[in-house]
This record gives C-alpha cells, structure tokens and sequence, in this order.
C-alpha cells in the first residue's frame, strides 16, 4: 500500500484503520483519490490479515467531497454542452471510472465501518452508502449537494441510499440538497448510531470491529456475499442508469452556471437549459 495519497492506512488486531488524507481542504476527492481507493480496497479485500475496515477522515471533517479545483481541468472539456458523440463517450467512460472508486469499497468482502465526524457532503454520502454500516458523532452533517451544482448524483449516491432509508428521505434529500444533522441522520437509518465526541466515536467503531473480526472471516465475507447479492445488483442497476443519462444530460449551461456561481461565491441563476 505503498505511494498512497489519498489515505494512510494502519492494521492492527485484523482491523484496517483507513483515514482520507485526499487533496485539499477537508480531505477533497481529487484525481489521486478516485485512481487509488479501488486499488487500496482490492489490496485490503486480498490481505487475509484484514477481517474488518474502518474509514475515517483525518481532522475535523470525513470528507466535502468532489474537488472541483483539481478535477476541473479533466472534467471541463468534457463538460461543454455543444460536445459531439465522441465527447459523450468520454464523459460515460469518465462517469464508470469514478463510480468504480466507491463500487470497490462494496466489492471489498470485508465489512466496512464508516465513522463520519464533520461535514460529509456530495461525494461523501456516496462514499458512505457503499460501506455496511455508518457511525456519526454528534458535530456530523450530511448533504446530498450535487442539485446545487446542476448535477445529477452519479457515484453511488442515488443507487445505494434508497435502500438505506427509504425512498421519501432519499427524495427529499436528493431534491433539496439540505444539510441534516446527526441527530436526523440516525432517526431516518442513515446512521446507526451517534457519539458525543469524535474519540467516543473512534472507540466505538474499533469496538464494533473487534467484535466482527473475532468472528469466523470466511463466514462474515459470506455474509457480505449474500447480502450484496440483491443489494448491489440494484446498485449496478441504477449506476449504469444515471452514468448514460449524465453522459447525454449533464453538459449544460445551468452546469456551467453552477461551475462559474461556486468560484464566484454568488448564488447561481438556472434557467433549465
């Protein structure tokens, strides 16, 4: 696991420690982050001394998610909405190579425990949905943001959460973009449960794994297995739905508005085009 960026990583007792240590502020997802997680997690997924996975973000946030400053240069010239046929291509090739980032953290046979402490948005969310259970302390907040940026969410996001908490709170938070809370998080499932403090978390999510790596790995991996059988077929369902429909819908001029609104530190103005 050497040359790794976007995370440290630590195994002690069967459990792997993962903490996001991604570009930028709060541990943003930029180009190093979407070409190594699905590495890092095949590698965790073959070490037999790994029985359960714990991912963290380094600090005071998880993570705020896409980095548009380091990822725009790659995205831009695929986001021009008078792009041909070959641009649309690209685009979907694009969309698949980011989604395959957090699919690999579902493929990954051993458990995934995300402890979220800070603000967990956009690519985020995405990122939390593919792990098996989710723990929050108390200052954790969670958004959906991408409909503020005129984008539909295309890496994980809208083919996991449903399952997660239903189909009217996915709703409402895909439709809205709001912030919610800790509290909220739990009562609606998205979380399992909520820590005062960071370290209360973190000894909560080292507990938790403890308690899963003691079990036989071959039948927890079996477990996962089973599960992931329905779950992630609906997944890979509505990926492969929303990676064409961005491919052909997402270069659009409220795009470009969100784009120019986010560096301009202004509200932007859309207009359906």
């Amino acid at each position: 696991m050497a040359d790794l960026t976007c995370a440290s990583v630590t195994t002690a007792n069967h459990i792997a420690d993962v903490v996001l240590t991604a570009t930028g502020k709060a541990h943003r997802m930029g180009p190093e982050y979407w070409d190594q997680l699905p590495k890092l997690f095949a590698q965790l997924d073959e070490d037999p001394n790994v029985r359960a996975i714990i991912l963290r973000g380094a600090g005071e946030h998880f993570t705020y998610g896409l980095d548009l400053a380091t990822m725009g240069a790659e995205l831009g010239e695929l986001l021009q909405p008078d792009g041909g046929a070959n641009a649309r291509q690209k685009l979907f090739a694009a969309i698949k190579r980011l989604q395959n980032a957090h699919d690999a953290v579902a493929r990954c046979r051993k458990p995934v425990i995300a402890a979220v402490s800070g603000w967990c948005i956009g690519g985020g969310v995405d990122l939390i949905t593919a792990c098996d259970i989710r723990l929050a302390s108390a200052d954790a907040k969670f958004s959906v943001r991408e409909v503020k940026l005129a984008m539909v969410a295309d890496v994980g996001t809208l083919a996991r959460l449903p399952q997660i908490i239903g189909q009217g709170h996915a709703r409402e938070l895909a439709f809205t973009g709001d912030d919610i809370g800790a509290q909220r998080a739990e009562r609606i499932g998205l979380v399992n449960e909520v820590f005062d403090t960071q370290a209360q978390l973190f000894d909560a999510a080292r507990a938790l794994a403890a308690r899963i790596a003691r079990n036989s790995p071959l039948v927890v991996g079996g477990i996962k297995h089973v599960l992931n059988a329905h779950s992630e077929k609906q997944a890979a369902d509505s990926l492969a739905t929303v990676a064409l429909y961005n491919a052909a819908f997402l270069p659009s001029k409220d795009l470009l508005e969100a784009i120019g609104a986010f560096l301009e530190k202004r509200e932007p103005k859309f207009t359906g085009e």
